[in-house]
């Protein structure tokens, strides 16, 4: 049964994979790759109820974690261009140094 879902989750992940590199727009492969990073913590989930090593729920939600800041983060570089708050960066609030 288990051997089953791991499969069925490898073809899914296969399929995104494919989505990824011929998705139109870059939110297209966006979108794709959180698929790949969702369907590696099931994976993960799966593969740990299958060996009986519930430690790894405990790596599989760090990794959820990591998948969401780090969509969320790419997301936002490419709607403002940078990462900060304001659309300023830090070096703008830096005083200037006059050099006579």
């Amino acid at each position: 049964m288990y051997t089953v879902a791991i499969i069925a989750i490898l073809i899914t992940i296969l399929l995104a994979l494919a989505r990824a590199l011929s998705g139109p727009t870059v939110y297209d492969r966006i979108a794709a790759m959180n698929m790949v990073g969702t369907k590696t913590i099931l994976l993960i989930a799966v593969y740990a109820f299958f060996t009986d090593r519930h430690d790894l729920l405990d790596i599989a939600l760090v990794y959820t974690l990591i998948n969401f800041i780090g969509v969320v983060a790419v997301l936002k570089l490419i709607e403002q261009g940078n990462l900060y708050t304001d659309g300023e960066s830090p070096e703008d609030n830096q005083p200037e140094v006059n050099d006579k």
